[in-house]
């Protein structure tokens, strides 16, 4: 894995980047291709140009490190996850954050890194579709994505969580947001006092306290995203051919989002991936990894074998 910073198009901050890249080769299947030529080039992969891991709200980039390299290994290609503002490396969130925030930051990974294709999870999600209606992107996959259309997640926004954060109350403001977007699972149907409760005892976990340290970001993404509520018309002019994921076990209200889009946008399709949960990017198993890279793929070679060891992983996922 390589690790390095870049700078943002507005002069304002920063971005960590990691990247992990293949061993050297064409896959199987496909024609030699010529050497690199830029900074996300690899001789031997399909299109020659890299792929960006957009992650979701109150995680790192860190947690979708497994997820990309398997992405890499089985595509020949490098993958490059980044820490959005507000997180581990990189720049807090600036005054007036909002999606365009987001969007510039993408666009200025997918320069410097010479990358053409976007792999993104939940809150990536809506950032990677709200950039696919101003900038070029060859191919593209959103998981759950957390997309506002005429208005629909608004009744999913708690004003206490702002509130909450505000007066540093972040157990309570964990409990509203869990409750909100419904993520937990059967967790999220639980009595606020109760997911107090249970923030509490996270907190203590390394990934708990890390995701409470994120609550403000949370805050502030989440009024993005109902900021930038849309009408299906407003994704029209998207000719990015885009597969829109959902699991079959995360909140219905992706998967509905989901179809609402592909209906209306002839370059979007949709699919339900069975047995998968919200955070199956974060999880083992191979059948999302393979799913994603298969339509990036497009036809051009075949996927590369995984490690045995890796393989394994598939039992049971």
């Amino acid at each position: 894995m390589e690790t390095r910073t870049i700078s943002t198009d507005d002069g304002e901050g920063h971005l960590e980047l990691h990247s992990f890249r293949p061993a050297t080769g064409p896959a199987p299947g496909s024609a030699a291709a010529p050497a690199a030529t830029s900074p996300g080039t690899e001789p031997g992969s399909p299109s020659g140009t890299g792929i960006v891991v957009v992650h979701g709200t109150m995680l790192t980039d860190a947690l979708y490190r497994p997820f990309a390299r398997k992405i890499s290994r089985l595509l020949g290609r490098p993958v490059h996850c980044y820490n959005r503002r507000g997180r581990a490396g990189s720049s807090p969130q600036p005054a007036g954050y909002s999606v365009a925030t987001e969007v510039d930051d993408l666009a200025a990974v997918m320069r410097e890194t010479g990358s053409s294709d976007v792999v993104a999870h939940s809150y990536g999600g809506f950032v990677a579709l709200q950039a696919a209606r101003t900038m070029p992107i060859r191919r593209m996959v959103t998981y759950d994505a957390a997309v506002s259309l005429s208005g629909n997640l608004t009744h999913r926004w708690r004003p206490e969580l702002e509130r909450s954060v505000a007066a540093g109350e972040l157990d309570d403001a964990w409990a509203h947001l869990v409750q909100g977007i419904e993520v937990g699972g059967p967790v999220s149907k639980l009595p606020l006092g109760a997911l107090r409760m249970l923030s509490i005892i996270s907190a203590r976990t390394t990934m708990g306290a890390e995701m409470r340290k994120l609550l403000p970001t949370a805050a502030a993404e989440m009024r993005a995203v109902l900021d930038a509520d849309l009408e299906l018309a407003d994704f029209a002019a998207v000719t990015t051919p885009a597969l829109m994921l959902a699991g079959s076990w995360s909140p219905a209200y992706f998967a509905e989002t989901g179809r609402q889009l592909a209906a209306a946008v002839p370059s979007i399709e949709f699919a339900v991936l069975p047995g998968q949960l919200h955070e199956s990017p974060l999880r083992p198993g191979i059948r999302l990894p393979l799913t994603v890279a298969r339509f990036l793929l497009a036809g051009e070679g075949s996927l590369r074998p995984l490690p045995a060891r890796r393989r394994r992983l598939k039992l049971g996922h």
